[in-house]
């Protein structure tokens, strides 16, 4: 029996980067998945990077790591979230992963001969790629990064359209995402610069099936005419995107344009009514204001990007929702925090009612870190620490304790008192890609514990994305700090969990909860954290 045919659904974006590609993208495949089918994501990027685990997360957000062990872009976030779905690694292809592997191919002599180009060799391990991950779902979605007219982006239009007429026309969407400016002067919406982005489309061979018009504020839906008189769209196919309050309301702004209906009419799919309840709960919860939300303070160094923690906020939001509140994210500067006087930083950590030390890497800011992490454990403050939040913790109760040498090799590598040091294997490779431990590995709390309690469960699977842990020669006298080492990984004895000894919530854990958590179903420890500011 053949395999049956996936079919494609491309995402591309005109005008101006950030409209929100990703979130469109995860959208459909919310809306299709409510239809009853199987789809999987994928994230093309232009970036001539392998992955993203040595871009700047000051400048691309986060690193969003998968099951895997890939280090990818912060939209396949967006994509589990919306879809409630891992990924894998191969959900993300990046222009300089497509550029190595034809190289390598050419070295191996798998051309025979031929002259290796951009059209068709490129293009098509772009397809290659692109095939093999949706093989098997009934609707595979490709976004595109970048916006038409990018020269970094011109491979990847040129291999979705050739895949078009290599899989045909009938088995492919593309949809199209655009901008769509108001001017005050003459108070109208004005759709030349989402012309312009069709027409670079069209001229490129690929004309949208769909197209997405964002916009800072509801347009009147009158455009939609003008709109699909000059881009050759039909009207029905043009959904009218304002700003939401919460990203989640998109799925249901989509829905209710009838955008769905369409893809799955021209793609003659066949499924049942969506089944869009919970979800509409949720946002109804999300989008509901509370007298008085609970104030988290992020202890941080990267203050001028909020993607760099997209994943922790979104599982804080949701972990909020589900207790029926809110949370009030709270900028801490730890960079700032480290110079302040005892008697600022108490005034400071006390203006909020729990703390959240994410992960990191490098050594500015630290300082502040651990002085937060040590106001947290004497004044009985609510503290999450999340992988680099681990290691802050566990220094600032050695130095609690009377070690004031207490540091992580990766700061100090002369330390006297190292009790964070780097991995076995790791050392010598801190700034190269793809080399660190990551991706899934199993926990095993003790019983009794925090950990456990919150997680119904004393064994788990979690992601990891670190090169430092904990000093296995010192874990013995971690109750003498006042906290305790309550999961450990089963096959390598490393530390996974810490939990503090007396303490109304003390939880830091080695690997990034905030990767599993959803938005209808928030992480364990997240939920625990904010039930604890209640």
């Amino acid at each position: 029996m053949a395999d049956k045919q996936t079919k494609f659904v491309f995402v591309t974006g005109g005008v101006l980067s950030g409209l929100g590609k990703g979130i469109t993208a995860a959208s459909i495949g919310n809306l299709l998945k409510a239809r009853g089918l199987s789809i999987n994501i994928q994230k093309c990027d232009p970036y001539l990077n392998v992955d993203a685990g040595l871009l700047n997360p000051r400048e691309h957000g986060e690193c969003f790591v998968t099951k895997d062990g890939a280090e990818t872009d912060l939209d396949l976030g967006h994509y589990e979230r919306f879809i409630d779905q891992e990924l894998t690694q191969s959900s993300s292809l990046m222009s300089g992963r497509v550029l190595l592997n034809v190289i390598e191919a050419e070295r191996a002599g798998k051309f025979g001969g031929n002259t290796v180009q951009i059209i068709p060799h490129v293009t098509r391990t772009i397809q290659d790629a692109i095939i093999e991950t949706g093989k098997g779902y009934d609707v595979h979605i490709v976004e595109i990064g970048g916006t038409v007219g990018d020269y970094e982006s011109q491979s990847f239009l040129e291999a979705i359209r050739e895949l078009g007429m290599r899989v045909g026309l009938e088995n492919c969407l593309y949809v199209h995402v655009v901008y769509m400016p108001y001017l005050g002067a003459s108070r109208e919406f004005k759709t030349k610069p989402a012309q312009n982005s069709v027409r670079e489309l069209r001229g490129l061979g690929i004309a949208p099936n769909v197209l997405v018009c964002r916009s800072e504020t509801p347009s009147d839906v009158a455009v939609k005419d003008k709109l699909s008189l000059f881009t050759g769209v039909k009207s029905e196919a043009i959904a009218l995107l304002p700003n939401a309050k919460s990203i989640y309301e998109v799925p249901l702004t989509l829905e209710d344009t009838g955008i769905a209906d369409v893809v799955c009419k021209e793609l003659s799919l066949k499924v049942h009514k969506p089944e869009l309840k919970k979800w509409r709960e949720m946002v109804a919860r999300s989008t509901t204001d509370t007298k008085k939300p609970l104030k988290v303070g992020v202890v941080a160094k990267y203050m001028d990007n909020s993607d760099t923690y997209m994943s922790v906020f979104e599982a804080l939001y949701a972990a909020a929702w589900a207790h029926d509140t809110q949370v009030d994210i709270r900028w801490i500067d730890a960079s700032r925090l480290e110079k302040m006087s005892d008697e600022k930083v108490t005034e400071e950590l006390n203006s909020v009612d729990g703390l959240v030390v994410p992960g990191g890497f490098g050594t500015r800011g630290v300082e502040g870190k651990i002085k937060a992490a040590q106001f947290a454990l004497q004044h009985k403050k609510p503290y999450l620490g999340l992988c680099y939040g681990l290691h802050m913790m566990v220094i600032a109760a050695a130095r609690l304790a009377g070690h004031a040498d207490a540091n992580t090799t990766e700061v100090d590598p002369s330390t006297s008192y190292p009790v964070i040091l780097t991995m076995e294997g790791q050392a010598g490779k801190e700034n190269t890609g793809g080399t660190m431990r990551l991706g899934d590995y199993s926990c095993h709390f003790a019983k009794d514990t925090l950990a456990a309690k919150l997680y119904g469960s004393q064994d788990v699977v979690e992601r990891h994305r670190h090169r430092y842990e904990a000093n296995g020669a010192h874990v013995d006298e971690y109750e003498a700090w006042g906290i305790r080492a309550s999961g450990m990984n089963p096959d390598n004895g490393l530390v996974e969990v810490i939990e503090g000894v007396d303490h109304p919530f003390l939880l830091a854990s080695q690997y990034h909860p905030e990767f599993k958590s959803r938005p209808n179903d928030p992480h364990p420890m997240f939920l625990g954290f904010i039930g604890s500011l209640k």
